[in-house]
């Protein structure tokens, strides 16, 4: 039997944290619905997906859409629509081939020939971090300039340009910060620079992603046009390093929050790998706000009939919680095994970026704990502010001493 959507007592999305490190408390209780209303921050209502089997579901559902620009969609915000492209096709068949073609050029072997040049890079910042003044800020000692510098490196972009990302990637994961104005100024800027930038590569190729997918390009008679190009460049540069940046920072708040697990990192580098899994399970810098889909038809989802034209959100912080899944979903523990999470997403939108996200969150934790096992916060997790009114809520400032 299939039972309509909760249409009353919609909850405001996305949820509140009681403090830093705690999941929010509407986390513990709305599984026992699977299919929740949530009001999001422009004011449209949409429903939340929160068990982790239906999330798979959904996300492999071909009636569930990405494409936000289609008439009657809910906003994520007023201002902003992320990195919503009307010229850009989501949904298969052009996002399969679109993502075919990107995943020629970005190879695991391409990430992994980068991790020697990481372990360099982590250990000249901590290099620099120690001699510098103290407290240090982890997030611009280390979160931020190593996953800009690495994704500078992989996409061929000079390194001296890392500034102008950071302020455009502000804009657009902004949820309340900037204005439409503003946020449509900064896409025309980076727009503008890639397609400069796409222009030079095509004139002097490089051991780069960006040479590489011009090379696709070219080779290929169902390559990228020009302008699916630039937008894909656009993407991988503004989300290659934000998310990364901010899910280091958090997990190593989360990791000098818990003393005793920072010495067992210490004590046994090997756990390092199941650890950065437990932190990217927990997702504390953030929610799922940008998962908004749209059902194009009719679905069942857990017993509830989704009528065509309904915004959806499967939710990940609810899925990786699902004590269907985890054993104790709410104990963090760094030698969890089997740790299926869905951060990444799944199915045909699993992040092609997570290879290198894992590895350099590999590199950088265990690079901390080996170098700083007497690193502190100044201050409690909880007094630590937080990006508010953005999509990633990553901390402003992470000030430590040793």
């Amino acid at each position: 039997m299939t039972t309509s959507p909760r249409t009353t007592g919609a909850c405001p999305y996305p949820f509140k944290r009681p403090s830093a490190l705690e999941q929010p408390a509407e986390l513990r209780s709305i599984r026992d619905e699977p299919v929740v209303p949530v009001e999001l921050p422009s004011g449209d209502r949409a429903l939340l997906i929160t068990r982790y089997a239906d999330m798979r579901a959904v996300l492999s559902d071909e009636r569930v859409s990405r494409d936000l620009t289609r008439p009657g969609t809910a906003r994520m915000t007023k201002d902003n629509v992320m990195f919503q492209d009307p010229h850009i096709s989501p949904d298969p068949p052009e996002h399969t081939r679109m993502r075919r073609l990107i995943t020629k050029a970005f190879t695991p072997r391409r990430v992994e020939e980068l991790r020697p040049r990481t372990e360099k890079v982590v250990a000249e910042l901590l290099d620099a971090m120690e001699k510098g003044p103290r407290p240090a800020d982890l997030n611009e000692a280390l979160a931020f300039p190593l996953t800009i510098r690495m994704t500078c490196e992989l996409l061929g972009v000079p390194l001296e340009d890392q500034h102008k990302f950071r302020s455009w990637t502000d804009h657009f994961l902004s949820v309340s910060r900037f204005t439409g104005e503003e946020i449509g100024r900064a896409r025309g800027e980076l727009i503008a620079y890639v397609q400069q930038f796409v222009a030079a590569k095509r004139e002097t190729h490089g051991n780069d992603l960006i040479s590489a997918m011009i090379a696709v390009q070219d080779d290929d008679e169902s390559g990228l046009s020009e302008y699916e190009l630039v937008y894909w460049v656009m993407l991988l540069l503004i989300a290659g390093y934000e998310t990364t940046a901010g899910q280091l920072g958090s997990s190593l708040v989360v990791l000098l929050s818990r003393p005793e697990d920072l010495a067992r990192l210490h004590a046994d580098p090997s756990l390092v790998p199941s650890a950065v899994e437990e932190l990217l399970r927990l997702q504390v810098m953030g929610s799922s706000l940008s998962m908004l889909r749209y059902v194009k038809e009719d679905i069942e989802v857990g017993g509830v009939l989704i009528p065509a034209g309904s915004s959806i959100i499967p939710s990940i912080e609810s899925a990786n919680m699902d004590p269907d899944v985890f054993t104790d979903p709410e104990t963090f523990d760094i030698t969890r095994r089997d740790n299926h999470h869905v951060t990444f997403s799944t199915g045909i939108h699993f992040c092609a970026g997570a290879a290198l996200a894992r590895m350099e969150l590999q590199v950088a934790v265990e690079g901390v704990v080996r170098r700083f096992p007497e690193l502190r916060l100044t201050a409690p997790a909880d007094e630590l502010p937080r990006n508010e009114g953005a999509l990633i809520q990553n901390f402003v400032e992470i000030p430590v001493q040793w």
